[in-house]
């Protein structure tokens, strides 16, 4: 075992029970960025150790009745097949230079569209006041749609390790509008499980597995993704959806070339203004409305 990789994957773990994203958003850009790691050898071994990963933090959402069981039906229907045959794909692009870098491409191009899907679903729903308030068991069913973002997903998710945490995610969020973060991340870490057991048996079949670091994956991160879990489950959804939107932007941005130093400041810049929005917000709901009706006068004169 790798401690550092075990260090990292702790880290990784915490946030993956927080905010559901997992293989390509997280844990794989780290062992290939941080670690020198091939991607097609992280995006495998990921999946594999996320076979032990996922089920802890779908324990704790299922404990706390934040996972719709006819949505996980339906979208495992569509997408444990199709990640099994995206693990094929992936055995199909070699491990070429070009081809690596082909997948590190698709990771990137995969996560800032989500991103920037996330970001317009905000948008939405504050024009239209849209409020995620349903209970999980009210939410009406769409058998087609749903299976629909099982199969992309489930095909994405085979060939870069996204979309079990990040892609699919934000197509619920659009399909079920209703459901908040917490919610969502429930149901989505439950059907993770057929998903990724799907993806990491065509992994092992077709060889890309590095058992160190899987292990590695698993000591770090099972803990951890309890610990983020307990979290999420319990974490308002204004202020969860920015945490999973800021995850997921980061790492596209990696992927698509952005360098180390510029990253960190990307980062420090998109922390800074996400914490003085919450604060702002905060602030404001602590003004009760009989203070904002004597303020008012004296804002008028």
């Amino acid at each position: 075992m790798d401690g550092y990789i075990v260090l990292g994957s702790a880290v990784v773990g915490i946030l993956v029970g927080l905010t559901g994203a997992g293989g390509g958003a997280l844990m794989t850009p780290m062992l290939i960025l941080l670690f020198s790691i091939k991607p097609s050898t992280a995006i495998s071994s990921d999946l594999v150790a996320a076979l032990v990963m996922r089920p802890v933090g779908a324990a704790v959402h299922l404990g706390r009745r934040t996972v719709n069981l006819r949505l996980v039906a339906w979208m495992s229907a569509g997408s444990v097949p199709a990640a099994f045959a995206g693990s094929y794909v992936l055995h199909l692009f070699g491990a070429t230079r070009t081809a690596e870098h082909n997948v590190q491409v698709a990771l990137g191009a995969a996560l800032l569209a989500g991103a920037a899907a996330l970001g317009a679903r905000r948008l939405l729903d504050r024009r239209t006041g849209q409020r995620r308030l349903a209970a999980v068991g009210e939410v009406r069913i769409r058998p087609l749609a749903t299976m629909a973002i099982g199969v992309l997903g489930g095909l994405v998710v085979g060939v870069t390790s996204v979309g079990a945490g990040s892609l699919m995610i934000v197509l619920l969020m659009f399909a079920y509008p209703v459901l908040g973060a917490n919610q969502l991340v429930g149901t989505d870490l439950t059907q993770a499980i057929p998903l990724t057991a799907a993806a990491a048996l065509g992994a092992v079949l077709f060889g890309h597995v590095a058992v160190p670091v899987t292990t590695s994956i698993i000591v770090g991160s099972v803990p951890a993704v309890l610990v983020g879990s307990l979290l999420s489950s319990r974490v308002p959804d204004q202020y969860l959806r920015p945490v999973i939107t800021l995850v997921i932007l980061a790492s596209g941005l990696k992927y698509v070339g952005l360098g180390v130093h510029q990253l960190g400041l990307a980062l420090v810049s998109m922390v800074a203004v996400l914490v003085g929005v919450l604060i702002a917000r905060s602030r404001k709901r602590v003004i009760s409305p009989a203070h904002q009706r004597e303020l008012q006068p004296a804002q008028t004169a």
